[in-house]
């Protein structure tokens, strides 16, 4: 708890009423889910890659559908699916095209995510900034078990995170001083650079903190190992 109230001094918690939320990598365990999904897959096609390499490529693969003009997020994930069978020389069958998104609806929030929510709420407005379309984040909706205020998902921006798009459409739908915005995600390419330049405050959730990968280019204004950690910070106790 000292490291808690040490950064509690960092960020005055009472200037924000708004958090803005990433959802996958921040609010739902998408590593596991992509995994579960990818592993079988690549294995009963003869490739064998471990956990690391397998999310390197789909994040390199899914950062290239999503820079072309806009599809939807269904789509691009079949896309992964066939880029990985590009790589490795396979041929995916039609339905092993859409078995990631068809996952998404068994995708689960971490331990922490769904009782930090309920403690954020009785706060702050809770919104959704997410790469995704409406009927996807529907099924996760339901296991984050709270009421968001707004949802803004790549479907209704047209766009994908990074780009401004995105996060200006969530700006004007909130009604906020930027000021008063709090963005909080795990993604650093993804959410806290361009919430940053856009000047939005941000707290980056490093849930690999231990893990390769967890480390921060773009500095956000707090780091927190997890969504409970700033649920305890933002409490007025």
């Amino acid at each position: 708890m000292n490291q808690a109230l040490e950064y509690k001094k960092l960020m005055d918690f009472n200037q924000y009423k708004a958090l803005t939320f990433d959802c996958y990598g921040t609010l739902i365990d998408w590593e596991n889910g992509i995994l579960r999904v990818l592993k079988p897959l690549l294995l009963a096609h003869n490739t064998n890659l471990d956990d690391n390499q397998i999310l390197e490529l789909f994040a390199e693969f899914e950062a290239e559908l999503e820079k072309g003009d806009y599809i939807k997020y269904r789509e691009v994930l079949k896309g992964v699916v066939q880029k990985f069978g590009e790589g490795f020389d396979f041929e995916p069958t039609g339905d092993e095209l859409n078995l990631l998104a068809d996952s998404i609806q068994d995708w689960l929030p971490f331990p922490d995510t769904v009782k930090a929510l309920r403690a954020l709420k009785q706060k702050f407005k809770l919104v959704i900034i997410s790469n995704v379309d409406d009927d996807l984040f529907a099924f996760s909706a339901k296991h984050l078990q709270v009421e968001f205020d707004q949802i803004i998902t790549a479907e209704q921006a047209k766009s994908y995170k990074p780009s401004l798009n995105n996060f200006r459409l969530a700006i004007e739908r909130i009604d906020l001083p930027l000021e008063q915005i709090l963005h909080v995600a795990a993604s650093v390419y993804h959410d806290i650079a361009t919430a940053k330049s856009l000047g939005l405050s941000t707290v980056w959730v490093n849930r690999r903190a231990n893990q390769k990968g967890g480390s921060a280019v773009s500095q956000p204004d707090l780091e927190v190992p997890d969504l409970n950690t700033l649920a305890v910070l933002s409490s007025p106790k």
